[in-house]
């Protein structure tokens, strides 16, 4: 059993939690992960890795993110989204019109300032058990990317409704606070659920209740193919005949592959029509394994 399944996280459950329901109702000893850690507070698409597909790993986790955010203004929370404590009340004197103006600025390369409940390690402790015990450290700012924040709708007494397209290494949090201090009344993020995570979306995701419906065989029958999540990777193809020495690991030389191998730091590999893995270009054109997949 070997692929991704796309979960719709529920709110209230955390990442593992959702891990270790899957994992209960697969065969004993079968390889299981999730690809990029949501919240408990925040719902949505949640991969799992499945068997051979934990090994591609490192190639999904930093893909383009989509998020709906609301963004609540006038309060500002110790720990930027609704679970915090109330630090700051002020007035909101600004409506939609302010708020989409000022969203530019939150687009392309920006700073952010990781917040204190963060699992970001100073010290070898995690933000966040630092601050549960009430001590604070001095953060220096990050630079991320946001691609797109879009108001997408007014839902009342000061709340809006965001789509942020990301990738790795933005807090939506911390977004919407700085947007909620951009604009003078400070604010936080009141709900967050995640609608992609690279190619998997909610239009293809399981709730746990579909999982426990589904039992293993059906279970099964859900999962998408390993290359599916790695599309964005060119491809190269050696014929079937080379099969045995692409078995054991021999790096693809260049008179084998249908095409040069482009110089990249990874591509997929296949051997006729068989998925054989991930391999790295080298420079004399031939192509070395990184995940060797085929069975």
């Amino acid at each position: 059993m070997d692929g991704f399944l796309v979960l719709n996280k529920p709110l209230g459950k955390t990442s593992s939690d959702c891990v270790v329901f899957v994992r209960r109702r697969l065969p004993r000893g079968t390889a299981i992960g999730h690809g990029g850690t949501l919240d408990p507070m925040a719902s949505g698409v949640l991969p799992v890795c499945i068997g051979a597909a934990t090994r591609l790993f490192d190639y999904i986790i930093d893909k383009q993110k989509t998020y709906v955010a609301e963004l609540q203004l006038g309060v500002a929370t110790d720990t930027q989204d609704a679970t915090g404590a109330v630090m700051e009340k002020r007035p909101v004197h600004v409506c939609e019109a302010d708020v989409r103006a000022v969203l530019p600025r939150f687009i392309g390369d920006i700073l952010q300032t990781p917040p204190m409940y963060s699992a970001i390690k100073r010290g070898g402790r995690r933000l966040y058990e630092l601050a549960r015990r009430g001590e604070s450290v001095e953060l220096s700012p990050r630079p991320c990317h946001v691609d797109d924040v879009r108001l997408t709708q007014a839902l009342g007494n000061d709340r809006y409704r965001l789509e942020i397209d990301c990738g790795k290494g933005v807090y939506i949090r911390t977004l919407c606070h700085d947007i909620g201090a951009a604009l003078g009344c400070g604010g936080h993020m009141a709900a967050l659920a995640r609608t992609r995570a690279g190619v998997f979306t909610l239009k293809n995701a399981l709730t746990l209740e579909e999982v426990d419906a589904l039992g293993a065989e059906g279970l099964e029958a859900r999962l998408l193919p390993m290359d599916a999540a790695i599309a964005h990777l060119p491809a190269v193809r050696v014929e079937a005949r080379h099969r045995a020495a692409v078995r054991n690991g021999v790096p693809l030389r260049p008179e084998w592959l249908d095409v040069p191998a482009p110089q990249v730091p990874a591509v997929r590999v296949y051997v006729g029509e068989a998925f054989a893995g991930v391999g790295a270009p080298r420079e004399d054109g031939s192509v070395r394994f990184r995940a060797m997949l085929l069975q």
